[in-house]
């Protein structure tokens, strides 16, 4: 026997483990495949370099293992730096910025001229795979005016969209041809044919359902949803749509239209809604093909529950 001399069984030992991990996959791959998912990029994954870049190389990774992935994103860190360029203040109104139309023309720059242009040039180091769309795009998102009510009031807080109508022709042209959508969260109006900001989270779900998608996942800054706040950062890993609705009116206003959508998409008939922490590289791979979730996790009730 050689002392270890040939080298055969060093390399069986560091290759061994890569295998089981792709053996662990092929479950979540064969479950997944062919379906479509939706996945809210915001929060730190879009700020931090190397987070965007693992963000890229997971949506691209779903793609090559026979998923379609649809992006949808916001801007807000990058929305409020143009802003403070530009001299215009931001304010913001029961969770939602106040757009103006100065405003607005910011928000459309940053957002279709800037971050979409990022995500598409990093998912496309790759090779020809992502074409960057708005909600304006071939009627994909109409909206009319939302007017939220604070104390009772419905307060005016400008070019502030809430989604009407989904035409999802566009995205599932590309889809159907290999590519993948990265959507801008800005919308026509229906009513002025202005264009309007949509709250991403809100568009993540909704393009969701009409996508029919199995998964949405919304990247946050957060490990989930937690149990007891600030008491515990206790994760609740799972929990039903109704059991969501009773704790809405107890969640943090900036996870309110994150788990609203989840609660919206599941209700619509997406297979299951996940809230994922984006700060953890890789994790919509975690998420999608490992036995270890992470993140909170939401599905349709149980038979009987209302």
């Amino acid at each position: 026997m050689s002392n270890g001399t040939s080298n055969a069984p060093t390399r069986k030992h560091t290759a061994l483990p890569k295998a089981q991990i792709l053996i662990e996959a092929l479950p979540w791959l064969t479950r997944h495949h062919g379906k479509t998912v939706v996945i809210k990029f915001g929060g730190n994954a879009m700020i931090d370099e190397d987070l965007k870049a693992a963000f890229a190389q997971d949506v691209v990774f779903l793609r090559h293992a026979g998923l379609k992935p649809v992006v949808v994103h916001g801007g807000g860190p990058q929305i409020s730096a143009a802003l403070d360029k530009h001299g215009i203040v931001s304010e913001f109104k029961a969770g939602l910025r106040v757009t103006t139309e100065d405003a607005m023309d910011v928000v459309r720059m940053v957002l279709a001229g800037q971050v979409q242009r990022e995500l598409v040039g990093l998912l496309n180091q790759h090779g020809p795979l992502a074409v960057g769309l708005t909600g304006e795009d071939a009627h994909t998102l109409t909206a009319t005016k939302h007017q939220p009510e604070i104390d009772g009031e419905l307060v005016d807080i400008g070019r502030v969209g809430e989604i009407t109508e989904i035409d999802t022709g566009a995205i599932e042209a590309l889809l159907a041809d290999g590519r993948i959508p990265v959507v801008s969260s800005i919308a026509r109006s229906q009513d002025d044919h202005h264009v309007y900001n949509v709250n991403a989270d809100t568009a993540a779900a909704a393009l969701a359902a009409a996508l029919g998608a199995e998964t949405l996942m919304v990247l946050t800054d957060v490990e989930g949803l937690y149990e007891d706040w600030p008491n515990s950062d206790e994760v609740i890993s799972r929990l039903t749509a109704s059991e969501l609705e009773k704790l809405l009116p107890d969640l943090s206003s900036g996870m309110v239209p994150k788990m609203e959508g989840c609660l919206h998409a599941v209700r619509g008939g997406v297979t299951t809604a996940r809230v994922i922490d984006g700060r953890v590289q890789h994790s919509i791979l975690l998420e999608i093909f490992t036995d270890e979730g992470i993140g909170t996790m939401v599905v349709p009730d149980e038979e009987g529950e209302s």
